[in-house]
């Protein structure tokens, strides 16, 4: 399916958020809004939220990718993961004013943008949100970095030859075997303080909005990665996330051989092939002809 791609300005307060939208021919009833996580912009590490949104409007999803305030071509001041709900929402505004046809709209955030999409639901219980594809969640504390040392950490260095080398010759010394004792205890010793003793932090915030979210999740984990560890983590053993992992309608992919930002080719087309199959067990996409798919799209790269 054919697909153009223009600029979006996205009005957010005082503020104006660059987008770029990704627009097919014949779009259905369902967008996604691209959430970018971390310190960067709309194109994404290795260009990877650039090839989603093409990939994506090629088989009849529009897309519209943004800058959050204060970073890229947006206008305003950075903020952290944790406050970026009204840009959130002023993004899904922009995309269903854009395309008139779109009702509903699925939101894909990596790492802290899939952090990102949950603390928005938490905070706004918005019906247009048809579904959540979340990568490699962020759910990092310092109990959960010293867990996923503990657990997966130190049994791969004690695997490697190289490792054990360092033992014999005295190059591992007395501030790894102190880091490895430190983690030990926090792990062992940390507990949450009751939820009633202080205000929720961005995790119960997450574990909470998953819970109540009525429509499908698509949870994408990286096989290489200590974030996506964490959060394997947070739903098997955190009393934080407990249940999470029975959500009635959540789907579940390990993506082989791959790293965090899925820099490799084949880690990044599992991701789209995976959330394309996904988005079509959603309500209001339209499925293209098949004569459609494959042609060349008009495109400008940005």
């Amino acid at each position: 399916m054919s697909f153009t791609e223009q600029v979006q300005s996205v009005p957010c307060g005082d503020d104006q958020l660059a987008g770029v939208l990704a627009l097919p021919h014949s779009p259905g009833a369902l967008g996604v809004v691209i959430i970018v996580g971390g310190p960067q912009y709309r194109v994404g590490s290795h260009r990877q939220f650039v090839h989603l949104a093409r990939h994506l409007a090629a088989h009849g999803t529009a897309t519209l990718r943004f800058d959050c305030r204060g970073m890229g071509d947006s206008t305003g001041t950075q903020r952290s993961f944790e406050a970026i709900s009204d840009d959130i929402g002023c993004a899904i505004d922009a995309l269903v004013s854009a395309v008139p046809g779109v009702r509903q709209v699925a939101l894909w955030g990596l790492c802290d943008g899939a952090s990102a999409a949950l603390l928005y639901l938490d905070e706004r219980a918005d019906p247009r949100i048809a579904g959540l594809c979340l990568v490699n969640p962020w759910v990092r504390s310092a109990a959960s970095l010293a867990r996923t040392h503990i657990e997966h950490h130190y049994p791969r260095r004690l695997r490697e030859l190289a490792f054990w080398g360092r033992v014999v010759t005295g190059r591992v010394g007395l501030r790894a075997l102190a880091s490895l004792w430190r983690n030990l205890m926090l792990t062992l010793t940390a507990h949450p303080a009751p939820l009633q003793d202080r205000q929720r932090p961005f995790q119960q915030r997450m574990a909470d909005a998953w819970r109540r979210f009525p429509a499908p999740i698509l949870l994408l984990l990286s096989d290489n990665d200590y974030t996506a560890d964490e959060f394997r983590g947070a739903l098997a053993s955190d009393p934080v996330w407990q249940g999470a992992g029975s959500h009635p309608a959540l789907e579940r992919h390990e993506i082989p051989d791959a790293d965090h930002t899925l820099s490799a080719l084949p880690a990044r087309e599992v991701v789209e092939r995976l959330t394309q199959a996904w988005l079509l067990q959603l309500p209001g996409l339209a499925r293209p002809h098949a004569s459609d798919v494959g042609q060349s799209p008009l495109q400008r790269s940005r």
